[in-house]
């Protein structure tokens, strides 16, 4: 009998957590690395959010248990919010407060997978949507679209894979790791052609407030009636990936049933960190302006820089904070003394060579290319550009 259950030691630790510790125990050997991996904003979470947490820790009422599905005050606001920049119309009962938005992935394939079901995933994708999947008992179903498309799928692309087991369609725009934004008419075809077949969308909205010249953030559960699930948290649009609060909202039974599992698996997310959430929602909204300014500044910037180096094949990203270059020109080139045949290789020479960390493209489903975060300072972009410059020139 094995010790570890054949569910779990078959899960590869996530390949952008796996970047961001190597990166980190370099730093602390005494390495200057420059980090591109991580989807986690470099600015410090906002002064009236940490606020709102310190009283919150005053308050005895959050040394205790709360409901399952979140504070209300909360829910009310995510519901406010998301009806405000999604366009659907929801009430604060059809949302889940949840542990980070990755756990609002996972409980959406939980509740909403039986074993064998199959959910189709566009690729290049964020590198934990097979392994949730997989988790939930699913069939994840990978769907290429290269640059041609500008990294979107098309119809015909899903009309050649859905069959009677597909179940559900992951949807993320604008996309990790692709930076791609479907345009409001091509999300509503998607909408359509999933809502004719009866197949729920998973919608992982988390990147929302992040587009750029003049592309358009649209929600495809707006063009939908009722077989949706909308992911979505603080993380990204208010930096704070380390208070690990997400949201779920979905259809009441859904959204019941989703609760039910989280009340057997995590309880209540951490009431210090649901205020702060709160104040992130209610509060000012400057910092999130403020923060689509300066990626734009780093997109433009990083976007010149890795369309001047030879082998490298960058679009400009529309969306999110990450640019997701072709690096097939540079497979076969001995770099450091080696020969890479890979971007897994690439990715490690340029690691070892330069201590520059990016995210090798076969974590995403798309060997040949690779990732780069510009959600790190305009400083260390502009070194770590240089050394890959000097490097691969």
């Amino acid at each position: 009998m094995n010790r570890i259950s054949n569910r779990i030691g078959s899960i590869a630790p996530s390949a952008t957590m796996a970047v961001s510790a190597k990166a980190q125990q370099m730093r602390e050997a005494g390495h200057d690395v420059i980090s591109f991996g991580p989807g986690e904003p470099d600015f410090p979470t906002p002064d009236h959010i940490v606020a709102a947490a310190a009283k919150a820790c005053g308050d005895v009422g959050n040394h205790r248990y709360t409901a399952t599905p979140g504070l209300a005050d909360l829910r009310e606001a995510v519901a406010d919010a998301t009806n405000a920049n999604s366009g659907v119309d929801i009430s604060p009962s059809q949302v889940l407060v949840t542990n980070g938005g990755k756990h609002a992935v996972f409980a959406a394939c939980a509740t909403l997978l039986d074993p064998g079901d199959e959910v189709i995933v566009p690729a290049p994708y964020w590198v934990s949507y097979p392994w949730t999947i997989e988790l939930a008992g699913g069939v994840g179903v990978p769907v290429l679209a290269d640059q041609t498309t500008g990294f979107q799928v098309t119809i015909d692309q899903l009309d050649r894979v859905v069959t009677e087991r597909t179940k559900a369609l992951i949807f993320v725009s604008p996309s990790n790791p692709t930076g791609a934004v479907y345009s409001p008419e091509m999300v509503r075809e998607l909408a359509d052609w999933a809502s004719e077949r009866g197949i729920w969308v998973i919608a992982d909205e988390i990147y929302e407030h992040f587009v750029y010249d003049g592309a358009e953030f649209s929600s495809i559960a707006a063009s939908m009636e009722d077989r949706w699930v909308i992911v979505n948290g603080v993380a990204k649009a208010y930096a704070m990936p380390g208070w690990r609060v997400g949201w779920m909202v979905g259809p009441p039974d859904v959204i019941k049933a989703a609760s039910g599992f989280q009340s057997h698996s995590t309880s209540n997310v951490c009431n210090i960190a649901q205020h702060a959430a709160l104040a992130a929602l209610t509060g000012p909204q400057q910092s999130v302006t403020q923060f689509r300014e300066a990626f734009d500044r780093r997109r433009r910037t990083l976007y010149k820089a890795l369309s001047s180096i030879a082998g490298m094949d960058c679009i400009i990203p529309q969306g999110a904070f990450y640019a997701f270059p072709n690096c097939s020109g540079l497979l076969g080139r001995s770099l450091g003394g080696r020969t890479v045949s890979n971007t897994i290789e690439l990715a490690t020479a340029i690691l070892e060579e330069i201590k520059v960390a990016i995210v090798p493209g076969e974590a995403f489903g798309a060997p040949g290319f690779v990732r780069f975060s510009y959600a790190l300072s305009d400083h260390d972009l502009a070194r770590g550009a240089r050394r890959l410059a000097d490097f691969l020139g």
